[in-house]
């Protein structure tokens, strides 16, 4: 029995909010996926491996590096065509969408954001369209919520900056071309653009992953990495700087693990219809069709919460207190989701043959980087009472 699946998104009407221009960027970016991911990524995972330079330089084509900035190359496109993108990305792997991420909303942002214009020129044209990777080096073994407390230091030595310290956890880390490295100084917290080639630098790949596989994870070390004074970014300083660059990626993944549910639930819809027990779909029995419109509802309602806060950002009215809610909720809903799949395909749902395994391991990730659900909880709980509850 074959029958065709109905598009949650097209339930809600969604396609109605979106202008001709986002609903083909994101036609774009699907046939992407569709083409250059789909075939591949379950064995990118299975392996543990990622082309992550011929994909950058793919999606760098497509414009999709840097798109929601100004100049330098980058397309300057709205903030809820990058989540539309995002979100398709994601739909193929949260790791693809991880590379995208890391690249323009973390690096690419913190020298556009704040960098002087002879980094902006030196670095973001090349970022822009893959032939330059960047990763971001924030989060330290010991301090991943709390990232004002981290032990990285760069102190003056005559005209130049020498940088000590580790990072983990750090996406793109052994292909990087350019590190964006965040330090304690005597003047505060402060960023510098850090050549993965400099002398001091090393990147060790992160192994035995059950996450994410799909992507390149790196631990950073500096060993008295000389770096020259004007490698500092001049435009910021203290946790403004880090914080805003999140800020960007958050607002992505509030869109983009929707993708990642959404080829879940359209996998498992696919599954019910077609699986018999007892001489009938195992979709037309009541307690499967109540998972389904369950996830439809959240799935849903967390799309429209996602173009909200994308209509937000375009008029540049979204705080970072909203974002915290895009993320907090369409992760955590997306998790519950791939969860909810997995048990509809039985045996089936371990199997790397369908996504939803895959993607729900990916989650389980997302769930946690870029402020785990714990913090954008607080966050959200600190608007709501006036009152810290992690400080």
């Amino acid at each position: 029995m074959t029958m065709q699946v109905q598009d949650v998104f097209t339930l809600f009407s969604i396609d109605h909010l979106l202008s001709e221009e986002e609903r083909a960027i994101q036609g774009v970016v699907r046939n992407f996926v569709d083409d250059q991911i789909r075939p591949y990524v379950a064995d990118w995972f299975e392996e543990g491996t990622l082309p992550a330079r011929e994909l950058a330089l793919e999606l760098g084509k497509l414009g999709m590096l840097g798109m929601h900035l100004e100049g330098y190359g980058c397309a300057g496109m709205s903030g809820v065509a990058y989540g539309l993108a995002a979100l398709e990305i994601e739909a193929g792997d949260s790791g693809l969408r991880s590379l995208m991420s890391v690249q323009g909303s973390l690096a690419m942002y913190a020298i556009h954001a704040f960098g002087s214009e002879e980094q902006r020129l030196e670095w973001l044209p090349r970022m822009a369209t893959g032939e330059a990777i960047g990763c971001f080096g924030l989060t330290e073994p010991d301090f991943g919520s709390n990232p004002s407390g981290m032990r990285t230091t760069a102190r003056r030595d005559g005209d130049d900056w020498v940088i000590d310290g580790s990072k983990i956890w750090i996406t793109n880390g052994n292909v990087a071309d350019v590190s964006i490295v965040w330090a304690q100084t005597e003047d505060g917290i402060r960023g510098f653009v850090a050549p993965t080639s400099t002398p001091g630098f090393q990147a060790n790949l992160i192994h035995k992953k059950m996450s994410l596989r799909a992507s390149i994870t790196s631990e950073l070390v500096f060993t008295s990495m000389r770096l020259p004074g004007d490698a500092m970014l001049p435009g910021v300083r203290g946790m403004k700087g880090p914080l805003s660059c999140l800020n960007e990626a958050r607002f992505g993944i509030a869109f983009g693990a929707l993708g990642a549910a959404r080829d879940c639930l359209e996998s498992a819809t696919a599954y019910a219809i077609n699986r018999e027990q007892f001489d009938r779909p195992i979709a037309g029995f009541q307690l499967t069709q109540k998972k389904l419109v369950d996830m439809a509802l959240e799935l849903g309602k967390g799309m429209l919460l996602a173009l909200h806060l994308g209509r937000l950002k375009d008029e540049h009215r979204v705080t970072p207190e909203q974002i915290s809610l895009g993320k907090l909720n369409n992760a955590r809903e997306s998790l519950a989701i791939a969860r909810e799949c997995r048990s509809i395909l039985g045996g089936n749902g371990i199997s790397l043959e369908y996504p939803i395994i895959r993607h729900m391991n990916n989650l389980e990730s997302v769930f946690t980087y870029e402020g785990t659900n714990e913090m954008h909880t607080l966050i959200i709980g600190q608007v709501l009472t006036g009152i810290s509850a992690f400080r």
